[in-house]
């Protein structure tokens, strides 16, 4: 579904040139969930807008199912750190503020998105406005929004970061539901191991800048997942404990070398239609 090549970013500012990220090669299939886990400033965020076409590449191409990304497009919706809902407008009408932009037919999606904000544990707020709602239920109607035109892509850029640790896990959870619902293809960023751990069905880990593929780690661990005690309590705890030491290591002179436990470089993508719900 997306395919990275070759793909490199430099910025031009006052101090000089800033190479942000160096040499990706990656493919995400169709309906998986990949995180993309690194140091800050390690390029992550650069990454996601790249895919989502809202900055150019410096070298190589992005593709997605098939197309190269010169511009945003409607099948890609992207989340971002703060949920950024209009203060003015319901909450329901904050989901349909898309078909409003693109001129869908707004009658179509209203019952679409009032199934959305049921699926999100929103259901008899459609009427609220934003400041009536907690952070974790804003950046939930944000989530809504995104989904409403039912994008074949998913970009995430640390959506849960300015929640509190137990909101974090609890929308973690709402997050696996929905996308287990609408099949996306979903890339997220993140600095948290533990949500790339609850998320994930492949971690990729970035080095320090200028950022490179250091290693791709498969999360092979049912879902829902969890990190209070359950029956894959061990799993989780083995894969955070390996993406820490990816994150903890420094690169040498030789480039960054990823543990013989972790993959390094990049596998072949599922067989395209493949579902990250039965990963």
């Amino acid at each position: 579904m997306i395919r990275l090549s070759g793909v490199s970013r430099t910025f031009d500012g006052r101090a000089g040139r800033v190479e942000a990220l160096r040499g990706i090669d990656l493919d995400v299939a169709e309906g998986e969930f990949v995180a993309v886990l690194g140091r800050s400033g390690c390029g992550k965020s650069t990454l996601l807008r790249m895919v989502a076409g809202l900055l150019p590449v410096t070298a190589g191409e992005i593709t997605v199912a098939g197309t190269p990304i010169t511009r945003p497009r409607r099948d890609i919706a992207m989340l971002f750190q703060r949920p950024a809902l209009l203060p003015w407008r319901s909450v329901l009408d904050n989901v349909l503020l898309p078909v409003e932009i693109f001129g869908w037919k707004r009658a179509k999606h209203r019952e679409r998105a009032r199934e959305l904000l049921e699926l999100a544990g929103l259901a008899g707020f459609e009427k609220r406005l934003p400041h009536e709602l907690s952070g974790g239920m804003q950046q939930r109607v944000s989530l809504c929004r995104s989904l409403i035109g039912d994008p074949r892509v998913m970009l995430m850029d640390e959506p849960f970061s300015a929640l509190d640790a137990l909101t974090r896990e609890e929308l973690s959870g709402e997050l696996q539901r929905v996308h287990m619902t609408s099949g996306a293809t979903v890339v997220f960023v993140t600095h948290s191991i533990d949500e790339a751990v609850l998320l994930a069905d492949r971690v990729v880990v970035l080095s320090p800048r200028p950022g490179r593929i250091r290693a791709i780690v498969d999360v092979d661990i049912p879902r829902p997942r969890t990190l209070g005690r359950n029956a894959h309590l061990a799993d989780v705890a083995r894969v955070s404990a390996e993406l820490h030491e990816l994150l903890m290591e420094r690169d040498g002179p030789a480039g960054p070398v990823a543990p013989a436990s972790a993959v390094t470089g990049v596998r072949e993508p599922a067989p395209a239609g493949a579902s990250a719900q039965g990963r």
